[in-house]
C-alpha cells in the first residue's frame, strides 16, 4: 500500500528545522521517526501543506517564510508586567524564558526582554516568529488515520 499524504492520513516522518543561519532548532534525524495525523494540529498548516502528495521514501527540503511558519512578531505581544508580580527570589535576566498562565488556564511561554526595578518587559511572540525556517523531511510511512 503506497498511499500519498492527504488529509486524514497518519504520517510517519523524520524532520529537521533549521534557521537561515544554519542553526538547527529541532531534528529527529538519527532517531525514531514521529507520527501524526494530518490536520491534528501537530504541525503548523504551512508545514503540513507542503507534505501533501508526498509518499513513503520521499525526501524534500522546504523554505518556509514567517507568514506560513511561526508568524511575524506583533508589538502587542510585548507586555510590561509589574516586577512585584514575580517571585522576589526569581533571577530575572533578558533572554530567559518563563511560563505564564493565560486566561484559559493554559501555559504561555514568554521571553524576558528587559528588567527594571519596577517592571519586567516580556515578549510573548513565538521565539521563531519573524524567522524563515528550512524544513527538511523524509517520509517513512503513510497510512489511513482510521486504523488507529
Amino acid at each position: 500500500m503506497n498511499l500519498e499524504i492527504e488529509s486524514n492520513t497518519r504520517v510517519t516522518l523524520n524532520f529537521s528545522l533549521t534557521l537561515e543561519t544554519g542553526e538547527e532548532v529541532d531534528s529527529n534525524f538519527g532517531a525514531k521517526p514521529v507520527s501524526f495525523v494530518m490536520g491534528d494540529g501537530s504541525l503548523l498548516p504551512g508545514f503540513e501543506r507542503r507534505l501533501l502528495g508526498m509518499r513513503p521514501g520521499d525526501e524534500a527540503e522546504f523554505r518556509i517564510p514567517p507568514e506560513e511558519g511561526f508568524g511575524t512578531p506583533q508589538d502587542d505581544n510585548i507586555q510590561s508586567i509589574p516586577r512585584a508580580d514575580f517571585d522576589s527570589e526569581a533571577p530575572l535576566e533578558p533572554g530567559m524564558l518563563f511560563s505564564f498562565a493565560d486566561a484559559a488556564g493554559g501555559e504561555v511561554p514568554g521571553m524576558i526582554a528587559d528588567v527594571s526595578e519596577e517592571s519586567v518587559v516580556v515578549d510573548f511572540n513565538h521565539p521563531l516568529s519573524g524567522r524563515t525556517i528550512h524544513f527538511k523531511v523524509r517520509i517513512e510511512g503513510v497510512e489511513p488515520a482510521e486504523l488507529h
